[in-house]
């Protein structure tokens, strides 16, 4: 999962408590952000639920907890004030990268906290909604430094533009040189990091004010407009695929600024014609700062979460979740996604026959989660409280207990853990080249492992764009950042893996793998081997281990897993590279099976 680092004390600060650590942290927890332990600047290290993006900063956090505290409620929309800056799209502009938003900022005043924090958001953003800079990407400049050449109506502007690889030059953040966007790729650290995103191109995105290039998106900016904790005026420019996305991505950074006392001041962006800008229109006012609602039937609430509540009570909650919330008429009953749909209309209490009672609730800007109404019922009941609900029996006439598949699961645990491994949960998902890349395997190999993953369209990060096709790479990743624990460490897992199969009703073939490895100083194939012959001793089931070739594993030091005749899985010595691509300093030998072999 995603983390990020607070410092507590400005948290404090921002959040206007005295509240100790211990209880900063339950109040998090409460939240759904898991203390994970301290830096080494002994600021938390929170993990968060992916889906809010608003809590990639400590002002976001510092909201959330300010809402929990009753200290704010409902919706805040920041002020803008007309824009005087302008944003003008070429045509040039590269066809993979049309789209462009922009805020300006006045007012801010930068400590050293305050810009680590922004750093420390943009990069978040970048990783999480950004796709790695890929969807959308972030550049944020000291306006004092732009000069804008004089529109047609005195308004000053930059322009998005599409250069060649060798059309201008410019001095690059973190460099003393002046560079090419192509030398930039070549030769700049930051440049041949995300060379990828770009290289393709036929022309690079750059963005020019009246004294030249200033920033190269996806890439870099320019070493001219960097920010320092003397800035107090910020131009804030995003590119990327989709106007949706970058224009939310600014609205989480305007809001992060404004917390810190900021103004917010519009920007008017101007596309080319083009059939790209059919759908968001030729002439746009930024930041897009709108509110959205949703539809949510009291009924639904009170079924999910399992209470009694009264309508003010639901509105309470509401507003204590930063939302808006307001009792509306309806035309009829109210639909299995919470929106009415009909010609009834509810009465003053909601109640009696033929009545329904519904809310319609406002939704901020910065919230790009809530696609359901489900979404609002979680934030009334997170408001109200999940440690506060009364456990309940379900009313139902049926007779409870384990499924087979889940005591053999649990057999085959307590008989590894009786082997000498540390049992581990590790996540389902994975990022390919976790699964694949790293693992010195392909896709298409004729290797145990080697499947069509099962992909996420939309990830929230590229950590996770994949359901795994096998455990070994989720140990190797615990393995990679447990370096600094003593050894022996032997490591197994008995997980959940998927593949693409279009045999499966699904279109995915599912199944529960038995994952092992074994890290220490003279770990050898024999040591994998002996340990999978008593395991499947204690099921009674047949082993046999003939030679095989796999790339993640050397040569000659390789088996197949043969259980009563079926070959359903791989044994031996991790390969050198893989050791090297994991940051390991010791042999590892390791084994993986389908459980489903014991059945």
């Amino acid at each position: 999962m995603p983390t990020v680092d607070v410092d507590p004390d400005e948290l404090r600060a921002l959040t206007g408590t005295e509240k100790g650590d211990d209880e900063l942290i339950a109040d998090l927890f409460a939240l759904g952000l898991e203390f994970e332990g301290r830096t080494e600047e002994d600021a938390f290290e929170l993990e968060f639920a992916p889906d809010r993006l608003d809590r990639l900063s400590v002002e976001g956090i510092a909201r959330s907890l300010r809402y929990q505290y009753g200290d704010a409620r409902g919706v805040h929309v920041p002020g803008t004030n007309a824009p005087e800056w302008t944003i003008e799209v070429e045509p040039s502009v590269p066809g993979e990268r049309p789209y462009v938003t922009g805020a300006v900022i006045r007012g801010i005043d930068l400590d050293e906290d305050g810009l680590e924090s922004l750093i420390q958001l943009q990069e978040k953003l970048h990783a999480t909604m950004g796709r790695g800079r890929a969807k959308g990407a972030i550049g944020i400049h000291d306006l004092t430094m732009l000069k804008g050449a004089a529109a047609g109506d005195g308004e000053p502007t930059i322009r998005y533009v599409g250069v060649g690889p060798d059309d201008d030059r410019f001095v690059p953040l973190d460099s003393d040189a002046e560079l090419t966007p192509g030398e930039v790729l070549e030769e700049h650290p930051t440049g041949r990091s995300y060379a990828d995103l770009v290289g393709e191109y036929d022309r690079y995105p750059a963005i020019y004010d009246d004294l030249g290039l200033f920033s190269f998106p996806p890439v870099i900016n320019g070493r001219r407009t960097e920010v320092s904790t003397d800035s107090r005026e910020l131009f804030v420019e995003m590119t990327g695929t989709d106007q949706w996305t970058v224009d939310k991505m600014l609205a989480i950074v305007c809001y992060a600024l404004a917390a810190r006392g900021a103004t917010i001041e519009e920007v008017r962006v101007e596309y080319a014609d083009g059939p790209a800008y059919e759908s968001v229109g030729t002439e746009l006012v930024r930041p897009e700062l709108s509110t959205k609602t949703k539809t949510v039937a009291h009924d639904r609430i009170e079924t999910i979460l399992g209470i009694e509540l009264g309508p003010e009570e639901v509105i309470d909650l509401a507003e204590r979740s930063g939302l808006d919330a307001e009792r509306v008429p309806i035309d009829d009953g109210v639909g299995d996604d919470g929106v009415g749909d009909g010609s009834r209309s509810s009465t003053e209490d909601g109640v009696g026959d033929g009545t329904a009672l519904v809310y319609e609730v406002t939704i901020p800007p910065y919230r790009v989660d809530v696609l359901h109404p489900v979404d609002v019922i979680d934030d009334l009941g997170r408001a109200f409280g999940f440690n506060e609900l009364e456990p309940e029996y379900p009313d139902v006439g049926t007779v409870g207990g384990r499924h087979g598949r889940s005591r053999l699961e649990d057999a085959a645990r307590t008989t590894l853990v009786g082997l000498g491994f540390e049992d581990l949960l590790n996540f389902h998902m994975i990022s390919e080249a976790e699964n694949f890349d790293r693992m010195a395997l392909e896709p298409d190999d004729d290797a145990f492992g080697a499947a069509e993953p099962a992909t996420i369209k939309e990830p929230y990060s590229e950590e996770y764009t994949a359901l795994r096709t096998w455990t070994l790479p989720s140990l190797l990743m615990v393995l990679e950042n447990n370096t600094h624990r003593a050894y022996p460490q032997d490591l197994a897992e008995i997980g959940f893996v998927a593949n693409v199969d279009d045999a499966e009703n699904t279109g995915v073939a599912e199944r529960r793998s038995v994952g092992a490895v074994l890290a220490r100083h003279d770990a050898a194939y024999e040591d994998a081997k002996s340990r999978l012959a008593a395991l499947a001793r204690a099921f009674g089931a047949t082993l046999e281990t003939p030679p095989t070739d796999h790339p993640t594993f050397i040569d000659g030091r390789t088996a197949a897993v043969v259980i009563d005749g079926e070959e359903v899985g791989v044994v031996g010595e991790l390969h050198p590279r893989v050791l090297v691509e994991h940051d390991l300093e010791v042999p590892v030998a390791a084994f993986e099976f389908d459980l489903a072999a014991f059945e």
